[in-house]
């Protein structure tokens, strides 16, 4: 009923305690408050914002036209809702490295859990496009150093992502991701996300030669494969994030019902593939908020139609 019951501080502990024990933690997509709630409630490990989610939801494209406010504003109003940790997808760091110190103060006050910043140059890309730049070494280090001297809670997350394996082909940019994955764990990075991996050796060879816990990246349309969870944990990985499956199929969907409506004047032939107004009620604890006011939630399913 209205927010999480977790303070910020015991999610943190929880996400921290959570990657210690080794499973594989699972963190779908939320691209709203209520996806994040649906997250929960099918029992997955933690709720990811992606920052190519936002600004899609935005109508812009993923090249660092986000603001700082935009992008903890609406991660704090997923946080809020859920008992799950966070993890915030937080671009470039919004700046210099004084602007890292303040993005990582800012997520914290939004209650988020975590956070990753990139090494890439800005204007920045979808880090499956090609044509992609990194800054230089001592830049990304700076900025991870920025975040870790900037935060106040210790338990706060602070993952580097590089994007360097993608600006070089063959062994060579692999050969390059995983120097520059050690350097950024060295600096202070608590967790390393090798963005645009080939396939499981690639993520065998990052996870091998680190001591802190690697990120896997399944997004659809990019260019890695689609590994299983357990494949993923079998090559080194411990969080495994599906940053826009839920955005693309809610997506799909809406598109394929607007093409309904426009083919037939009516929505009744998708209505069976809605979310029924019972569920969403459920979602959302509308019966919860009668601890107010008892006349708050008087509906049954099956009263004036369940849908």
């Amino acid at each position: 009923m209205l927010f999480s019951r977790e303070t910020p501080a015991a999610k943190r502990r929880a996400f921290r305690e959570a990657l210690a024990s080794g499973d594989v933690l699972r963190l779908p997509g939320a691209f709203n408050p209520l996806s994040a709630r649906l997250i929960e409630d099918k029992g997955f490990d933690g709720v990811y914002v992606s920052g190519a989610v936002l600004s899609a939801d935005l109508g812009l494209p993923d090249i660092g036209l986000t603001t700082l406010s935009e992008v903890s504003g609406r991660a704090g109003q997923i946080a809020r809702v859920t008992d799950l940790p966070t993890l915030v997808d937080a671009d470039t760091g919004f700046g210099e490295p004084m602007n890292v110190a303040r993005t990582v103060q800012t997520m914290e006050d939004a209650g988020v859990a975590g956070m990753h910043l990139e090494d890439q140059v800005n204007p920045k890309r979808c880090g499956h496009l090609d044509g992609k730049e990194v800054v230089g070494l001592g830049e990304a280090v700076r900025r991870v150093r920025a975040a870790v001297d900037g935060r106040r809670d210790p338990d706060f997350l602070v993952m580097a992502r590089t994007d360097v394996r993608g600006t070089e082909p063959g062994d060579r940019g692999l050969r390059l991701a995983v120097d520059r994955a050690k350097a950024l764990a060295d600096a202070g990075a608590d967790a390393i996300f090798p963005e645009a991996m080939r396939d499981l050796s690639e993520f065998e060879a990052v996870a091998s030669a680190l001591d802190v816990p690697v990120l896997a990246n399944m997004t659809e349309f990019g260019k890695s494969e689609l590994f299983t969870v357990k494949q993923l944990g079998d090559a080194g990985a411990r969080i495994v994030i599906y940053p826009v499956t839920l955005l693309r199929m809610a997506m799909g969907a809406a598109e394929r019902t607007l093409d309904t409506l426009n083919a037939e004047g009516t929505q009744d032939a998708v209505v069976g593939d809605m979310q029924t107004r019972a569920r969403l009620y459920e979602l959302v604890d509308y019966a919860g908020y009668n601890h107010f006011d008892s006349t708050v939630f008087t509906y049954e399913p099956g009263q004036n139609n369940q849908h």
